[in-house]
């Protein structure tokens, strides 16, 4: 009875160790972003110790590095029913939970997740950081909170101490930082991630040479330490978009750092994917559309390589297989897996087939106000999406297609960020003011324009707010409010007057100019009519100086005789 005892727990130990070991090089497999590898490991695991919870939690976690939400929601919802631990899968679910932008839902599954933890709970709450470290619904307090709690747990866990550098980063607390980095690699001097992500911070410092520096101090430790090779391609590449930089050199330092990587890692398809992703920020289309057909071949049913052949595809100017490609990974994608630069690419595809981009000229209006639907869409999803189509409306504007270079403008001022927000407004509410005048002309119901002219006169108001000295701007908002034509425009239409009034006087040089006196003129007259009826005084005052400009204007001497009885 004693030999069955000792040999029974012989064989627990043997068995736990084994597994306690198995799920080490999962761990390392996924710190050096071997997921393959660790994908398959526990797919093993899974089959031989299905009761273990740990086994689908870390699956569950390899496909959410792969960006892959539903096969991770699958093994976290498994994982769940798990005798041993099952309930650790409830941190992977509000994970998920506040990626998806649903926070009630997440804080359910961690209120779930804590109330059946473990004592010595460290890595439940190392993940829970983690979750909290989402680029969604981040709340980097709650990531402290929980890695200080797993450190309280264990003060020497190396890895908690990494996450709370996360953590710390996230809160813009760089200083706590690189001294939770430093403790982590002094606990454990093969945690590489740890002074990884110290050569990460000085490179967001913009530190490009002394982050290079550090990253292959690293490498001398371990020449194959793949994120090293990553994080030398992404300093390279943030070095290529600074100012200065010879953008085509530090790319081309950046992919062979990316080739690197892709050699340590793996060849699967997900790693393929991982290249195309940083082909996209390098560039390179024509590698891309290669790469991407590479893992069309391997994965016909993959749904991401139709977005890596619409954008390759239109970057080397096969326009209408840009069109295909992205419209057909649109409809085959969940909506949480579509970006603003996926509509982008099909409009301005649809753009270059219905505008002659040089000139402005309109080639074809059914396609062209697709295009705008699809632009309209970009924006929503990313506002800076709309900077790049500035120079169409501006060229549509010139072209006098008003109203088209209307539409374009009011997307493109969506970022008030933009370094062109401004004038992009003056366009727009010039485009409104003449389209407006033609659509007078051709006696269309200036009813239906009401919605334009809003936006034409908050188009102004901008410029007006914040460049002052853009008298034309005062100018044609008066114009467009005498068009309007109602009580209110024309009361407003007075303000705008009077501030080009200001506006044209603060410049002694502009007076001297012909279409400006004459823009005084009429602005006087204008003010001179309004007031006429209640403030004789100032309609005196404006006629007045009316005449100084012109002294012939035949109305505006009848108006000062009819005033001064």
């Amino acid at each position: 009875m004693k030999r069955n005892f000792v040999y029974g727990i012989v064989t627990y130990m043997v068995t736990f160790g084994a597994f306690a070991q198995d799920l080490t090089s999962v761990r390392k497999a996924i710190e050096t972003e071997k997921y393959a590898e660790a994908r398959k490991t526990l797919k093993n695991l899974i089959a031989s110790k299905p009761d273990k919870g740990e086994n689908y939690f870390y699956l569950g976690q390899v496909y959410l590095a792969l960006e892959k939400q539903d096969s991770a929601k699958v093994y976290f919802q498994k994982g769940i029913a798990a005798k041993d631990n099952g309930s650790i899968n409830n941190v992977g679910l509000a994970h998920l939970s506040f990626l998806a932008n649903e926070k009630s839902i997440a804080e359910g599954y961690v209120a779930s997740a804590q109330a059946n933890f473990k004592k010595k709970a460290v890595d439940e709450n190392i993940y829970l950081a983690k979750a909290y470290l989402n680029p969604v619904l981040q709340n980097p307090k709650k990531a402290i909170e929980a890695a200080k709690t797993a450190l309280a747990i264990d003060g020497k866990s190396a890895f908690a101490n990494l996450i709370l550098g996360d953590a710390y980063v996230a809160d813009k607390n760089v200083n706590s930082a690189y001294s939770a980095y430093q403790e982590a690699y002094t606990l454990d001097n093969n945690m590489l991630a740890a002074k990884v992500q110290l050569a990460v911070i000085r490179r967001n410092a913009g530190a490009y040479p002394e982050a290079l520096t550090d990253l292959n101090k690293v490498l001398s430790i371990n020449a194959n330490y793949a994120p090293a090779h990553r994080e030398i391609a992404e300093t390279h590449l943030a070095w290529a978009f600074s100012k200065g930089a010879d953008f085509k050199a530090k790319t081309n330092d950046a992919l062979n750092a990316y080739r690197k990587y892709m050699s340590l890692t793996d060849s699967s398809v997900d790693s393929k994917m991982r290249y195309a992703d940083f082909l996209i920020l390098t560039k390179d289309w024509k590698n891309l559309e290669g790469e991407a057909q590479k893992i069309k071949e391997l994965d016909p049913k993959n749904t991401k390589v139709l977005r890596y052949l619409g954008y390759a595809a239109f970057e080397n100017g096969n326009v209408a297989e840009a069109v295909s490609a992205l419209t057909d990974f649109i409809k085959r994608s969940d909506a949480t897996k579509i970006k603003g630069r996926d509509y982008y690419y099909i409009a301005k595809a649809k753009f270059n087939n219905s505008v002659d981009l040089t000139t402005g000229t309109l080639k074809d209006p059914v396609q062209f106000d697709e295009a705008i639907v699809d632009l309209t869409k970009a924006v929503e999803l990313d506002k800076k999406l709309g900077d790049d189509f500035s120079g169409i409306g501006q060229n549509l504007y010139k072209q006098k297609a008003y109203l088209e270079a209307a539409k374009v403008l009011d997307i493109a001022t969506k970022n008030t960020q933009s370094s062109t927000y401004v004038l992009d407004n003056f366009y727009l509410g010039n485009s409104v003011l003449y389209y407006a005048f033609d659509a007078k002309e051709k006696k269309v119901d200036m009813n239906t324009l009401t919605p334009w002219f809003e936006k034409g006169l908050a188009a102004y108001g901008v410029v007006n707010k914040l460049s002052p000295k853009t008298q034309d701007s005062f100018l044609n908002r008066g114009k467009l409010n005498r068009l309007i034509d109602t009580e209110a425009s024309k009361s407003s239409a007075q303000v705008d007057y009077e501030g080009y009034i200001v506006a044209v006087n603060a410049k002694p040089d502009e007076l001297v100019k012909e279409n400006v006196k004459k823009n005084l003129k009429d602005a006087h007259i204008f003010l001179g009519s309004s007031y006429s009826g209640s403030d004789k005084t100032k309609a005196v005052e404006n006629f007045e100086k009316a005449l100084a400009i012109d002294p012939n204007d035949k109305y505006v001497k009848e108006s000062l005789t009819v005033l001064k009885k």
